[in-house]
């Protein structure tokens, strides 16, 4: 269980220790997409939901994901988030949902990303259930991450 880095000597869980990792600036972005029916688009796009502006509140629950994340993931580190933003592509079908977080620190902000982009689409799930029941939450994925020891990924969709 040696190569197990959140493994203990007793076999169970732990949080890795991050303390002697240099600082450095990292940043992560990650995407996913909700499809839906193009008139769930239409009424999102005219301001025609109950609950109120779509975008708006899924955007903010985002960000809110993304400083919760280590609250709903149990090895994740709490760390200091320097920037976290969020943008949506509507297109006719779906929205394409991007969301950036960076972080001065030691150990990286890709599972922020993820989280952000994975609350906003519940959010706009939850805001548009009462018109489209028919909505899938699709394709959430890191798609660049830089800083650390591991260094520079991005996914091969985009290079």
């Amino acid at each position: 269980m040696a190569d197990l880095t959140h493994i203990n000597e007793s076999g169970r869980a732990k949080m890795v220790d991050v303390g002697d990792k240099p600082s450095t600036e990292r940043l992560a972005i990650a995407c996913g997409e909700i499809l839906m029916r193009p008139e769930t688009i239409e009424r999102i796009k005219e301001g025609g939901i109950k609950k109120g502006d779509v975008l708006a509140v899924a955007q903010v629950a985002g960000i809110t994901g993304a400083k919760k994340t280590s609250d709903l993931i149990p090895m994740c580190h709490n760390i200091f988030i320097t920037s976290c933003d969020i943008d949506f592509n509507i297109k006719n079908d779906r929205i394409e949902i991007t969301a950036t977080a960076k972080t001065k620190g030691q150990t990286g902000i890709e599972m922020e990303a993820l989280t952000a982009v994975s609350i906003a689409a519940l959010t706009i799930y939850d805001m548009c259930k009462a018109i489209d029941k028919t909505m899938k939450i699709d394709n959430i994925r890191l798609i660049k991450k830089t800083g650390g020891r591991s260094g520079i990924f991005i996914a091969e969709e985009i290079k």
